[in-house]
């Protein structure tokens, strides 16, 4: 059966424009003006704004978990801002436990448990890219905030969750009995039902080598357990099928876990499980990577009535049309990418922050929607952005987000171009999308200067996210998708 998987430039100026008025005189190089509309999903989903025919054979379609292009949120509810905001807040503390791991040691140290009073906010991952994938089907759906779709024995298709900072892929299985799984849209798979579809004996060396994901033998297969570092955990066997993303990339024999367990706060119940991105062996990447390159990339779509993408290899494109800085790996945990921030400059004007500030690093992550910063680098940013924003009247605070506008009966939004200075002078401007979430800024600050900042999917949106694994770098394109 077949397992079908889903899917900078820096203008430095030195005029500073105030703008009083959203209306004529806006300065363009440094300001973008957009209808507020555009920021809101449609009802109906649009698929892509890029095309995207000529590269179809080779990229997944991703969307966000709810909304009119995700078929596996259909008749679901979108999760609140507040909820969202604590989830991040649990992703957050959940990098934190994965750097706090010694690159030889597993999953990471246990956090406390989500209060059970918290269990139904935290299970709505409102942001989560995903993608669609079908075994033995060419399903080639795929969707972002971070899940993918595929599908399982007996037809249909899977949504899984795309996670950088995992590295274990893995789907829920029939039988799977709710609880302790969760119910979910697309049939599930069925390896029974797969004529490709094979377990590992206990002594297979794709058994004795699943390390802290061992969790012993039933009838001589391989069982696998992953713990996540906040408690959350997938247990079920081991077991290897065809997996096809696309018509031109396809793994004969994928390994993942067929999962009958699946509970806690980093089990996303909209999708059927979670597509590992993160260095390791177990991974999609590192199963992929002879014959497809160490390497993958997406597009989180700017709405969730639009789609991205998902590609496993190499990207298509002309190479100069990304920006390119190294990854930071010599001190974090393997499972994930990390990359460093040089500067930042809003409306043109290069913040005051000396580079020395972002010596920590940022992981760079799929599934985490709110980008953190040092403090000394966010408190220059939220200052220069309110600044240039008098115009609009500021509301409380949302959770972590602090500075929050009401933009109540205003058609167009002038917002100060945002651009990220990563090493080697790779300067990402972000979307507007990237910018606001839900009329607040969206980013945070780190404990102190010292703390592993994050590089949030919200920022990313728009922009394929290039890992080159293999070459140690991580490259991006503005306007993707």
């Amino acid at each position: 059966m077949v397992v079908p998987l889903l899917p900078l430039l820096l203008l430095f100026s030195s005029c500073t424009t105030l703008i009083a008025d959203a209306g004529a005189g806006v300065d363009e190089l440094n300001y973008i003006v957009l209808t507020s509309s555009s920021l809101k999903a449609k009802a109906v989903c649009e698929g892509p704004r890029v095309n995207t025919t000529a590269d179809f054979t080779n990229w997944v379609p991703v969307t966000r978990p709810h909304g009119p292009c995700s078929a596996a949120a259909a008749g679901k509810s979108e999760p609140s801002t507040v909820d969202v905001l604590r989830w991040d807040q649990r992703r957050a503390g959940y990098i934190q436990g994965m750097l706090s791991v010694p690159v030889n040691a597993s999953m990471g140290p246990k956090l406390p448990p989500p209060a059970p009073t918290d269990q139904s906010s935290m299970d709505m991952k409102g942001t989560d890219p995903a993608i669609t994938a079908t075994p033995g089907t060419a399903s080639t759906k795929m969707s972002i905030d971070p899940a993918a779709t595929g599908g399982g024995g007996g037809g249909g298709g899977q949504t899984m969750v795309l996670d950088t900072a995992s590295i274990f892929p893995w789907l829920q299985c029939a039988p799977c009995p709710v609880p302790p799984c969760h119910p979910q849209k697309e049939t599930l798979y069925d390896p029974a039902k797969s004529p490709t579809s094979a377990t590992f004996s206990c002594n297979s060396p794709a058994c004795t080598q699943l390390g802290p994901f061992a969790n012993g033998c039933v009838n001589n297969q391989c069982q696998y357990r992953v713990r996540y570092p906040d408690g959350s955990t997938t247990m079920g066997t081991y077991v290897s099928d065809v997996m096809t993303l696309t018509p031109t990339r396809v793994l004969p024999r994928f390994q993942f876990g067929c999962s009958h367990f699946a509970q806690g706060a980093s089990i996303n119940t909209q999708t059927a499980g979670s597509m590992g991105l993160g260095g390791g062996p177990q991974s999609l990447v590192s199963q992929g990577k002879d014959t497809y390159g160490d390497a993958f990339s997406y597009c989180i779509p700017p709405t969730a009535s639009t789609t991205g993408f998902f590609l496993l290899g190499v990207p298509p494109r002309s190479s100069s049309r990304y920006v390119v800085t190294p990854m930071v790996k010599d001190k974090f945990n393997p499972a994930l990418y990390a990359v460093r921030l040089q500067a930042i400059t809003v409306a043109g004007q290069l913040l005051a922050v000396p580079p020395t500030v972002f010596a920590a690093g940022s992981v760079m992550d799929s599934r985490a929607p709110i980008t953190r910063l040092p403090p000394t680098a966010y408190l220059a940013l939220r200052s220069a952005f309110r600044s240039r924003m008098t115009m609009y009247r500021m509301v409380p605070p949302k959770e972590h987000l602090d500075t929050c506008y009401d933009f109540t009966g205003v058609s167009t939004i002038t917002l100060p171009r945002i651009v990220l200075v990563f090493d080697r002078n790779a300067a990402v401007e972000l979307d507007p999308s990237g910018v606001l979430f839900d009329g607040c800024l969206a980013f945070t600050s780190t404990a102190d200067d010292h703390a592993t900042g994050i590089i949030g999917n919200v920022q990313q949106r728009t922009i394929e996210v290039f890992y080159d694994v293999g070459g140690g770098a991580m490259a991006f394109r503005r306007g993707a998708c």
